[in-house]
Order: structure tokens, then C-alpha cells, then sequence
């Protein structure tokens, strides 16, 4: 039998179908306690934070960490958490979970291919790097994550 041409459509009569390689992602705050005098003066204030991600099952996904809003801004580390609408701010690296490996979007995260679509928590640790002379407040940043399969 020869394939029939409808709609400019070639059909077989075969069925098939193609599951979406998809994620949602969800990522978890994360905070530091920094004493730029003495418990930072010469060691990183560490802390870590999660981002749960829901793949497809079997996908293969990467999971990729922008520097930030205000990456390189800071006395040190490539990324940095600003002060208000200061000038003011404060470096701080993430790394891949259990690691001091960075976790950037040019070296993404790559976890095991997902037994489900159950979603899924990894951690993130951080630091915020020592010696820097900052001044007292709240700092922040905003890290996007990027999952592509």
C-alpha cells in the first residue's frame, strides 16, 4: 500500500508520537551571615540553597546557573549581591552540589536522567567570599536557571 497525500500531509496510516522533553523549576532562596571583621576576614561565609526542577522521565537534563544581575561587581568572586540601590556590593560563588566546582551556565549541572516526572531538589551550595569590606545591610542577587535537555 502506498502512502495516501492529504492536506499536503504524507500518511501511512502509522500513529506515532513524541513526548516533550519539558521541565518546570522551582528554585529555593538561599542566605548568608557575613562578618566582614572577623569570622569572614579570612574564611568564607558558607550556606546552601536548593532548585527543585520537575523533568519529563528519561529526558536528560542540564541545569545552568547565570551569574546574577550584578555578576563581577564585587571585590571578589564572580558574582555579587548588591545593597539596596547602593554601589555597595557583596561576592559570592555557587557551586555544584558537595562540590566547590562553580555552578555557571557554561558548566552546568548535569543530575541523572529523571526515573519520572516527580519533581526533584538539588542542592546549591554557596559562599560568600572572605575578606571583602563591605558595609552592614541586606544584600541581594538574582540567578536564573536554565534547564536544557
Amino acid at each position: 500500500m502506498s502512502p495516501a497525500l492529504t492536506d499536503g500531509v504524507c500518511d501511512d496510516g502509522a500513529w506515532s508520537s513524541y513526548t516533550l522533553e519539558n521541565a518546570l523549576v522551582f528554585p529555593g532562596p538561599a542566605s548568608f551571615t557575613y562578618d566582614p571583621v572577623s569570622a569572614n576576614a579570612g574564611a568564607n561565609a558558607l550556606n546552601s540553597g536548593t532548585v527543585t526542577i520537575a523533568c519529563t522521565k528519561g529526558s536528560a537534563p542540564s541545569i545552568g546557573l547565570n551569574n546574577g544581575l550584578w555578576a563581577g561587581l564585587g571585590s571578589a568572586g564572580p558574582r555579587a549581591m548588591r545593597l539596596g540601590a547602593t554601589a555597595n556590593y557583596l561576592g559570592y560563588d555557587i557551586y555544584w552540589p558537595g562540590t566547590t566546582t562553580p555552578w555557571t551556565t557554561a558548566a552546568p549541572y548535569v543530575p541523572s536522567a529523571p526515573p519520572s516526572k516527580a519533581a526533584r531538589t538539588f542542592n546549591m551550595d554557596g559562599a560568600a567570599i572572605a575578606g571583602q569590606d563591605v558595609a552592614v545591610g541586606s544584600y541581594s542577587d538574582t540567578v536564573t536557571a536554565t534547564v536544557n535537555f
